[in-house]
């Protein structure tokens, strides 16, 4: 196949995965276009050429995928239009290097004519996504196994090997589709991808969960205040009295405003003002939630935090997992510039810590994660199994009308399928949502309106094999399937697919 072509192909195919994510939830479209890049691989005359193909199908996917990242950091992060560019493709071409990794080591000779190929494939592809969303605190977005939530039949997989088992699972039905597309004389490949699909579908037949007690009455509100004028100080008395209003008009024990709801210090608040919001809370003999930022007079930190008020005794929770260049700055003596040229309030947040448990609010236990940190299931199950609901706040607003929001509902999604719980969403600007344990959306708020979700969300006990015993599950199955891959394509037993 002509290299030029191949190339184009390959950067059409990664711009069409995007549609696999949500808003579009097109979730055999990922099945097309990786099967399509596998066999572009299959096709490659060196690994250099299947590198490349690899790596112009990650600008496609991360270049379609991630571009709300140009309104953060242009439209609000105020930085110049061509250094946000260069920004956005400087991060894209060093996330497409991991699927260019893959390429590269599945299109060596001895590999390619492995029976094993296809498990190959799979299990490096899995394998990068989860470096990927590992090396310098991660970047796990656009993870293939997302687009798969909460309607395909891999999605019953979720709650045992998680979202890289899903990617996992996903290429490797993909390369067992390029496999019989190169050569359709052999159909043992559609017994392996409709066995797998199959099962799946089973395994979305099983309750690994179990509700507990009664359900509880829920407030999830949405300031819907304009990114540009929250950290305006001239906007905070506006901003407090939204809150105030949307606060007396919750009907439930539990009220969770978003992400630092109110763009001031603990400290600063009005006394009086919080007691008025408690009062009310344990006026439903219940308890509310409230972001806001927090300075620590042991360590000299700040700190992202959701406090409690109400019935149960003050509680907090600390954000843990920051994100680079917006709430710290990594490697300050060679990044430090960023914070001249990127004009983001409070960007040297301090870490929470990772031993955190649920927080005793209005009945429940309450797992707390704010933001960018339900992007990170290994990190959500530490949690569990000790909390029956899990709650996200958030402040996409940084995202402005973009398909960010919509993406990061569904990370949310498959957080609810991979441990059975509820996710309850509170944000700034949207989606406020209600999510089940089964990854389904039952209601949520339209976007960029003032309004509070009034409903009830059921709390669950029981641990899914992903809550027991998180990502070992994969690896153990990437290494097997490394392991068979290598033994068959390096002994004299080898096999021409």
């Amino acid at each position: 196949m002509n290299g030029y072509f191949s190339l184009i192909a390959a950067f059409a195919l990664g711009v069409a995965t995007v549609s696999g994510f949500a808003p579009f939830y097109l979730y055999p479209i990922p099945l097309v276009t990786l099967a399509l890049l596998a066999l572009l691989w299959r096709r490659s005359r060196t690994p250099g050429q299947a590198a490349l193909t690899g790596f112009t199908f990650g600008m496609g996917l991360f270049g379609a995928g991630v571009t709300w990242l140009y309104v953060s950091l242009h439209d609000f992060g105020h930085m110049e239009p061509a250094l946000a560019v260069l920004a956005l493709i400087i991060l894209c071409a060093y996330l497409a290097l991991f699927p260019a990794l893959t390429g590269w080591i599945t299109a060596f000779r001895h590999f390619r004519a492995s029976w094993a190929w296809p498990g190959m494939v799979a299990a490096l592809w899995a394998l990068a996504e989860w470096l990927r969303g590992t090396l310098f605190t991660g970047f796990p977005w656009l993870t293939v196994g997302y687009s798969q939530a909460p309607a395909s039949p891999l999605a019953g997989f979720a709650p045992v090997i998680g979202v890289y088992g899903l990617s996992l699972l996903l290429m490797l039905s993909a390369a067992w589709l390029a496999c019989w597309l190169e050569n359709r004389q052999s159909h043992r490949f559609w017994l392996g991808l409709g066995s797998v699909w199959l099962i799946g579908f089973g395994l979305q037949q099983i309750h690994w969960t179990q509700p507990e007690g009664e359900p509880v009455t829920v407030s999830l509100l949405q300031g819907n205040i304009p990114q540009n004028m929250k950290w305006q100080p001239e906007h905070l008395a506006a901003t407090m009295q939204i809150y105030a209003e949307l606060v007396q008009e919750s009907p439930s024990r539990l009220i969770v405003t978003p992400e630092i709801s109110f763009p001031l210090f603990y400290e600063q608040a009005p006394q009086d003002y919080l007691a008025l919001l408690a009062e009310h809370a344990r006026s439903r003999q219940g308890d509310l939630l409230i972001g806001m930022a927090e300075r620590s007079s042991s360590d000299n930190g700040y700190y992202n935090t959701m406090f409690s008020f109400g019935t149960s005794p003050e509680q907090s929770y600390r954000k843990y997992h920051l994100v680079p260049f917006g709430e710290y700055i990594p490697l300050k003596p060679v990044f430090g510039w960023i914070i001249d040229v990127l004009h983001i309030p409070l960007s040297d947040f301090s870490r929470g810590g990772l031993d955190q448990q649920p927080l005793d609010l209005a009945g429940q236990r309450v797992a707390v994660n704010i933001c960018y940190e339900d992007v990170f299931g290994e990190e959500i199950i530490m949690q569990l199994p000790q909390a029956s609901l899990l709650v996200n706040v958030s402040n996409d607003a940084w995202f402005g009308r973009s398909i960010g929001p919509r993406q990061h509902l569904q990370i949310s999604q498959m957080r609810a399928l991979e441990t059975g719980r509820y996710m309850l969403r509170a944000t700034n600007t949207g989606v406020t949502a209600i999510i089940d344990e089964r990854g389904r959306v039952l209601e949520q708020l339209d976007m960029f309106t003032t309004a509070g979700l009034h409903s009830t969300a059921q709390g669950f006990g029981g641990a899914t094999p992903y809550v027991r015993f998180g990502n070992s599950l994969v690896f153990a199955l990437i290494g097997l399937l490394l392991l068979a891959g290598s033994l068959a394509a390096f002994s004299g037993r080898r096999k021409t697919l």
